[in-house]
């Protein structure tokens, strides 16, 4: 089975658990939206924790378009809270997994996205600053819809 979620434009929701670091679990929610361009391919994701009052976080990733039969390809990501974090996807099997750590350095952790179906993954995180736990999630990603590019113009008559 080939993957999806990155490796095709489209759009995911979210849903699970979030967290935090004393343990305590929380209702999460979220969507991404991923879509390519030549330069990159482009991740735009939000989780909501339903905390009292809720927590959002927004994240932009910008990977590099894998070489042709590459495993791994380097990615960048801004986060207002934890600034700008780099990483590296690379397909082991059935899975997805990233592993990344803030510029400064105070940040690190990893991501797993199981693939379950062509249209399903199940992700695992961890986040950890200083090498405490800051917070852990697992959210099952359904996709909702393929986004098709639009056609070239530039052969069109006129």
């Amino acid at each position: 089975m080939q993957h999806t979620f990155i490796y095709q434009p489209g759009n995911w929701k979210a849903s699970g658990v979030f967290w935090t670091a004393d343990g305590q679990a929380l209702e999460a929610e979220g969507r991404s939206e991923v879509s390519h361009a030549k330069e990159c391919w482009m991740i735009a994701g939000k989780l909501r924790v339903l905390a009292s009052p809720p927590v959002e976080f927004v994240n932009i990733y910008c990977m590099q378009p894998p070489l042709k039969d590459a495993l791994t390809s380097p990615w960048t990501m801004e986060n207002a809270a934890l600034g700008k974090l780099h990483g590296i996807f690379s397909i082991v099997g059935p899975a997805i997994m990233s592993l990344y750590r803030s510029e400064k350095g105070s940040y690190q952790g990893s991501e797993h996205l199981l693939q379950r179906g062509e249209d399903f993954y199940e992700a695992y995180g961890l986040l950890l600053m200083d090498d405490r736990r800051l917070s852990s999630w697992r959210v099952e990603l359904k996709r909702e819809s393929v986004i098709v590019a639009a056609p070239s113009l530039a052969g069109a008559a006129t």
